[in-house]
């Protein structure tokens, strides 16, 4: 990956303070990250009281990986780095890759623990949340590396990128406060937008910054939020449909 930092000139004026915007928010998503998982994984597991598969543990391991390895690449572009940003930038592309094919097999997980309950149609509509999240997640990364010799579009790719995998973690606090006692199998899918659109606030963070330094919001940032908000608001009426049902059970029939 290119250098994450703002250009060194912004209307003429040399902008010092905005080269650590990008490692500052990677410390916050990194923060969030953390700090949502709290209560329902990094406590129970130092409690030793967390079961899970495998593949639940090392998707975890992935996932907050990532947001450590982006924290790094941040930091070291913002301390002028560059050369050993770059040469890092292929360990981003096989974690990435990685985060992919892991988010996949956790959802079939999921699909699979709720068919064992009785309540696989449940799985099946929830599913649609992890997998159109990971597969968001995996375009704009993508685009990111597409753009890789324009740091402007792909520092801004990186953190929207970055932004687009917090719900999961904001999600957790709402379900440990106001999951119904003894709640079991996976959610309604309509009660993990509000979580998401709390998790985006963030992205709403780099709006503002673009628009007091430059005097109008970068596109990535607007066609990219329409973009995030979009796929989670249509999570819930694809979650329903026949289509749906029939794609993701094929799946959970073919990991049965």
């Amino acid at each position: 990956m290119t250098t994450l930092t703002d250009d060194s000139r912004a209307r003429g004026v040399i902008a010092s303070p905005a080269r650590h915007f990008y490692f500052h928010m990677a410390l916050a998503c990194t923060a969030t990250a953390f700090l949502g998982f709290v209560p329902t994984y990094w406590m129970p597991l130092a409690r030793g009281s967390f079961s899970a598969s495998p593949v639940v543990h090392f998707h975890g391991l992935l996932f907050f990986g990532w947001t450590l390895y982006f924290v790094f690449q941040t930091w070291l572009a913002a301390s002028g780095q560059t050369a050993w940003h770059r040469s890092l930038g292929m360990l981003g592309v096989s974690i990435a890759t990685a985060m992919t094919i892991f988010g996949f097999l956790v959802t079939v997980e999921v699909m699979k623990q709720s068919a064992a309950i009785g309540m696989s149609e449940q799985g099946i509509a929830f599913a649609i949340v992890p997998l159109s999240g990971i597969a968001f997640f995996a375009v704009v990364f993508t685009l990111a590396i597409a753009n890789i010799r324009r740091p402007e579009i792909h520092k801004r790719l990186m953190l929207l990128a970055g932004i687009s995998i917090l719900d999961a973690a904001v999600a957790r606090w709402f379900l440990t406060f106001l999951a119904p006692p003894g709640a079991l199998g996976p959610p309604p899918v309509t009660v993990t937008i509000m979580p998401a659109l709390v998790a985006y606030l963030l992205l709403v963070v780099a709006i503002v910054h673009d628009w007091r330094r430059l005097g109008r919001p970068h596109p990535v940032y607007v066609y990219g939020g329409i973009a995030l908000v979009a796929v989670k608001l249509l999570n819930w009426p694809i979650s329903l449909t026949l289509a749906w049902h029939a794609l993701a059970g094929r799946i959970l029939h073919l990991a049965q």
